[in-house]
């Protein structure tokens, strides 16, 4: 377990840094332990959603079926020979 003195806490940078990799710090005067200091834990977070992106297209082009995916077909078969 990482620990500072008071005079190193002025530089929390390194603190910061234990921190965010979630490691509990130690607060030290005189090789006696004040006070831990402990990470929050995250919040937990729901899983963003995909847009629909079916409806969208129905929404754009309607019912019309467009030719691009037979058309990307014939031109990969016409270069593979």
């Amino acid at each position: 377990m990482p620990s500072v003195n008071l005079r190193q806490l002025r530089d929390t940078r390194q603190l910061k840094i234990w921190l965010a990799a979630g490691e509990t710090v130690e607060l030290r005067e005189r090789n006696r332990v004040l006070a831990r200091i402990v990470p929050e834990e995250p919040a937990a977070q729901a899983p963003a959603e995909w847009p629909d992106f079916e409806a969208r297209a129905r929404k754009i082009f309607g019912d019309r079926v467009l030719p691009g995916a037979d058309l990307l077909i014939e031109e990969r078969e016409k270069s593979r020979y």
